[in-house]
């Protein structure tokens, strides 16, 4: 059965040039204001969040909000991160799709582009790349240069999606016949994790600039959709991660974002994204936050965290009432954790897990109906390069085939 969401359909096609203009010519304020106050003023910031925000709210503007879209499949069907060990693209490629529903891979060790802070960082302004030395930095000077011409491509969907020279893997997947598959998906970096990761001249996350932070949350929701959206163009049933490690460090008293502020930067930002859309992430955040995010799906590396996690009964009860997909990341991709492991120990660790949550009153009937299987985490730092990961891939379908014949779904 299809989801359907309520159609909130905006009439703004025809103010859209008008608005345009108003938001170029308050960015020629801003730019004046730079010279006259200082590029760190309150003014200067004031003037440019209603510039980014009048710029870039004319692309939701314009958008039906709310659309049709097919679910995502669960029954213990396996899938995996992107980012992978390899250097051969055509043995990353093949092991991407050795899963029910595939990916496209992201490979950091064939090249700096493929890195997901990179990839996601395109045609982002003010971004400092230097690929001799592996660093993406931010620079406030940059931004205000290289943000007019960003400005004159807000339409064009190429703006915001991968191009050839970021990602290797990218457009070949984009070129392949998925007919015979349940699903597809893809991903990208999320804002807090991007906004921790990329620095500015002083050394400061941009995630804790307030003028440049409502930009980026609405740059990489669109990112997000224009991929989703070529995605649909293969299979109906597509659907996007957003990888958010940062999430983990934001409960953190020293992290200088508050879980009140990401709470509701979080939520605006998810209001952006087309559906279906999720989250991975491979650390311990709080749950209770994660959960109670308007997703449809989320990614978790069970191995580690499945204990602490199934703690939280109520807000998974309520996430799978919803109709949300759990994928359970439950084969570890580290050398040593792998090989102390079979997948008949894995097999009893999650089973043990779901009796957790089965006497607390969750129905296991439910829950194995909208949970997927994974590798609990991607690995770059193995001693025998792509082998253990490899395996790990090969057990994830070992896993699901028994599980599935146990529970009755083959």
């Amino acid at each position: 059965m299809f989801g359907v969401r309520p159609r909130q359909t905006r009439r703004l096609q025809g103010t859209s040039r008008a608005l345009k203009a108003t938001a170029r010519a308050s960015w020629v304020s801003s730019v004046r204001l730079v010279g006259e106050a200082g590029k760190n003023s309150r003014r200067f910031g004031r003037s440019l969040n209603v510039f980014i925000h009048g710029s870039l709210i004319l692309i939701h503007q314009t958008i039906e909000l709310g659309e049709t879209f097919m679910p995502i499949p669960g029954n213990l069907l396996t899938t995996a991160m992107a980012v992978m060990p390899h250097r051969d693209v055509d043995r990353a490629l093949r092991t991407a799709l050795s899963l029910d529903i595939p990916f496209w891979p992201q490979l950091p060790l064939l090249n700096y582009y493929e890195d997901m802070y990179v990839q996601a960082s395109e045609h982002f302004p003010g971004i400092v790349l230097n690929m001799a030395n592996r660093t993406l930095r931010f620079s406030t000077e940059k931004f205000i240069a290289d943000l007019p011409e960003v400005l004159n491509r807000l339409d064009d969907p190429a703006l915001f999606d991968i191009s050839p020279d970021y990602s290797a893997v990218y457009h070949r997947f984009l070129t392949m016949d998925f007919s015979d598959r349940p699903a597809i998906r893809g991903q990208l970096e999320g804002p807090v994790s991007f906004g921790f990761n990329v620095q500015d001249e002083a050394d400061r996350p941009i995630l804790f600039n307030d003028s440049v932070r409502p930009f980026l949350f609405e740059f990489m929701a669109q990112k997000v959709n224009v991929q989703l959206r070529r995605l649909k163009g293969l299979h109906p049933n597509a659907f996007m991660f957003v990888d958010e490690p940062g999430l983990q460090f934001i409960f953190s008293a020293l992290s200088g974002y508050n879980h009140i502020t990401a709470r509701s930067d979080m939520e605006a930002f998810f209001a952006m994204v087309e559906r279906p859309r999720g989250i991975h992430l491979c650390g311990n955040p709080d749950w209770d936050f994660l959960l109670g995010l308007d997703l449809d799906v989320l990614s978790l590396d069970m191995y580690s965290n499945g204990e602490i996690f199934v703690s939280y009964t109520g807000a998974i009860r309520r996430f799978l009432d919803r109709g949300g997909i759990l994928i359970w990341g439950m084969v570890p991709t580290n050398v040593e954790p792998f090989e102390a492991e079979s997948v008949d120990s894995l097999e009893t660790r999650l089973l043990n897990l779901w009796d957790v949550l089965a006497r607390k009153g969750i129905d296991t009937k439910q829950l194995v109906a909208q949970s997927l299987l994974s590798p609990a985490t991607c690995c770059l730092v193995n001693p025998d390069g792509t082998v253990t990961v490899e395996k790990a891939f090969e057990a994830i379908r070992l896993l699901s085939r028994r599980l599935r014949e146990r529970f009755r779904l083959v």
